[in-house]
């Protein structure tokens, strides 16, 4: 048996209960994990309030990340051994599998060696954020040296990841952030400059910064009104990213910000690349190299324990956070 987070409706974080469940057995190409450590992410606290991607069967499980150590093997899996300490990275459904457990049975193609430099907790805390920012900046769209990255939210762990990529590249990170309050720790994170929104206007910050040639690249998890603002801000034939709806609002579509600099708008989720074999294997190279070097280092918000997952999810939904939250087994 193994308790396994799940919700039975979609709504708020009060819907997550812990179901004790009969273990399934790996089949072909899966194996059993027993999870260590458990990375949240937003696009679960979505999923579960039914406004993800896709719509989730009832009663569902959720998970994309965690660590742990295999205890089990399906067939055809040939290149893991039981007691091997892996990582689970997103490159499946949550209507298929899900990390949110004590033990979980999870799709071979979806899971990497741990890196031997970090703990279990870090561990869960790297793949979806690294990934999902080497995917759009490096693998699409080529960020490199001397180019201007702007990171709205800049203090989810995505947009951490974000920060530390571009420098890692020599590319000039900028965070945007709601409130003054994170603003010391996102430069201390890597930030080349903070943009606050509550007092400072983008758009004359941006100029200031770039010396009125404009934004290379955005990247942007919010979408909504703020996309036509960023648009504005962006030099000739620069790139945004949209990775996310974080506004509830409509997003409209900037028109003349598009004709008049030939910008260009690209709908970006990791998925189109996870499953993926050869740029999968790409991407965990460029993270392990960047974690072996020391330029990528995960930032761990708050731990909570698997029987607290209904306060890590509120606590998520907060926005207090700045990097991963962790839930533990």
């Amino acid at each position: 048996m193994s308790k396994v987070a799940r919700f039975h409706q979609t709504g708020g974080p009060e819907v997550l209960q812990l179901d004790e469940l009969e273990l399934d057995t790996p089949k072909a190409d899966e194996v059993l994990i027993k999870i260590n450590a458990i990375g949240l992410n937003r696009a679960e606290v979505m999923f579960r309030s039914g406004q993800y991607l896709e719509t989730p069967s009832l009663p569902a499980r959720l998970g994309y990340e965690a660590s742990g150590i295999i205890e089990q093997l399906g067939a055809n899996v040939s290149h893991f051994n039981i007691g091997d300490k892996v990582n689970v990275i997103p490159a499946f459904s949550m209507n298929e599998y899900g990390t949110y457990a004590e033990k979980a049975v999870i799709p071979v193609q979806a899971i990497v060696r741990q890196p031997d430099s970090l703990s279990d907790q870090e561990a869960a805390a790297i793949w979806m954020q690294y990934l999902t920012a080497w995917g759009a900046l490096i693998d699409i769209g080529q960020l490199s040296a001397g180019q201007t990255l702007l990171v709205p939210a800049a203090s989810s762990s995505v947009g951490l990841a974000a920060i530390q990529i571009a420098n890692q590249v020599g590319a000039t990170p900028i965070a945007i952030t709601r409130t003054a309050a994170k603003k010391a720790v996102l430069l201390e994170q890597g930030a080349k400059h903070v943009i606050v929104r509550e007092s400072q206007q983008i758009a004359e910050q941006v100029q200031l910064i770039t010396g009125g040639k404009g934004a290379d690249m955005v990247f942007d998890p919010v979408a909504g009104p703020s996309l036509g603002e960023l648009a504005d801000v962006c030099g000739q034939f620069a790139t945004i990213f949209v990775y996310g709806a974080l506004s509830p609002e409509p997003t409209a579509f900037p028109l003349f910000a598009a004709l008049e600099k030939g910008l260009t708008f690209r709908g970006y989720t990791l998925f189109e690349f996870t499953r993926d074999a050869e740029r999968l294997q790409q991407g965990v190279e460029f993270i392990q190299k960047g974690l072996s070097a020391g330029h990528l280092k995960p930032v761990i918000a708050k731990t909570f324990s698997l029987n607290e997952i209904v306060a890590a999810h509120q606590y998520m939904e907060s926005n207090q956070q700045l990097g991963k939250i962790i839930v533990t087994t």
